[in-house]
């Protein structure tokens, strides 16, 4: 299809048709984003996608808003904003369009509606209070790209689509960021499988570099292990794994003894020679070469399998 405007609504935005053009305008280069009411460009023609703007939802004709009674729903019934609706309709091209693998585009198509977009639809429809993020609220990235409207008493004509174009960059770069974090977590998972399966019964997980190791870990079932290492540029680190991403509490933590020490004093503390720092919190620990960092994690695992 040959596309040669976006057409969205004029005046103040919102998340919603921002988001939606950071989509469009990456699958439609070529198309020139046109933000007005006129009745003749909101109405479907030839040439158009309309969004957030026309009283119709109709993905045939190419309009995608949701303001109209009857509006579009989720299977679960959840409402739609035109950012889910462009996303359920242009995701896949746009995460092809990203140059994700074929392989992981459905999972990650689902994983982003599911963290990114369905907030977005819900905050948009005031299906979300914004109190739930509590003092967090005015953080949230609708309320942050809110914050890049014009002042009221900005008497520039294009004030607003200045704005809107200002604050179209910001958005892209979030939602770009946030689907390359989660393309790269895909990727990891197969290298810590792969580490999985290598190390057996090993309480300790080794892997080749820094990574998103814990989702994988829960795939494989490998509830027997405890903490990871790997290199980090010439030095080694021992890291602690979360029970979840909604606590910071582990599986076992490092052991009280080097809370906080560096150098000669963790070395002291640890035996192990080598030893270079240990984080206050007892997640993340710091060493010279590989077999002083196994040797840490030996200490580790001992102490978490028997604790005094």
């Amino acid at each position: 299809m040959t596309i040669s405007h976006l057409v969205t609504h004029s005046g103040g935005f919102h998340a919603d048709e921002l988001l939606s053009s950071v989509i469009l305008t990456r699958l439609f280069p070529q198309a020139q984003i046109l933000r007005t009411r006129d009745e003749a460009w909101i109405t479907p023609g030839a040439g158009k996608i309309i969004y957030d703007v026309g009283r119709a939802y109709d993905p045939e004709a190419a309009i995608f808003d949701h303001h109209q009674k009857d509006a579009p729903l989720r299977s679960d019934g959840q409402p739609y904003s035109s950012f889910g609706l462009v996303w359920s309709h242009f995701g896949r091209d746009y995460l092809a369009a990203l140059a994700v693998p074929e392989a992981d585009r459905e999972a990650i198509h689902a994983a982003f509606d599911r963290g990114f977009v369905l907030p977005v639809d819900l905050m948009d429809n005031g299906a979300l209070d914004p109190s739930v993020a509590g003092p967090l609220a005015d953080l949230t990235l609708p309320a942050l790209l809110e914050t890049l409207k014009p002042s009221f008493d900005d008497p520039a004509p294009d004030a607003d689509d200045r704005a809107f174009g200002e604050a179209l960059a910001v958005a892209r770069a979030f939602v770009e960021a946030s689907l390359r974090r989660k393309a790269a977590k895909h990727r990891a998972e197969t290298k810590v499988l792969e580490a999985i399966r290598a190390a057996g019964d090993n309480p300790v997980l080794e892997l080749a570099m820094g990574m998103p190791f814990r989702s994988a870990i829960e795939r494989a079932g490998a509830d027997h292990m405890l903490f990871v290492v790997h290199p980090r540029g010439q030095d080694w680190t021992l890291t602690t794994i979360r029970l979840s991403d909604d606590t910071f509490d582990n599986r076992a933590d490092l052991p009280a003894s080097w809370a906080g020490l560096t150098d000669g004093a963790l070395e002291e503390a640890s035996g192990v020679p080598g030893a270079k720092f240990c984080h206050n919190g007892r997640f993340i620990a710091v060493a010279q070469s590989r077999e002083a960092i196994l040797k840490m994690a030996e200490l580790a695992v001992a102490e978490a399998l028997n604790p005094a």
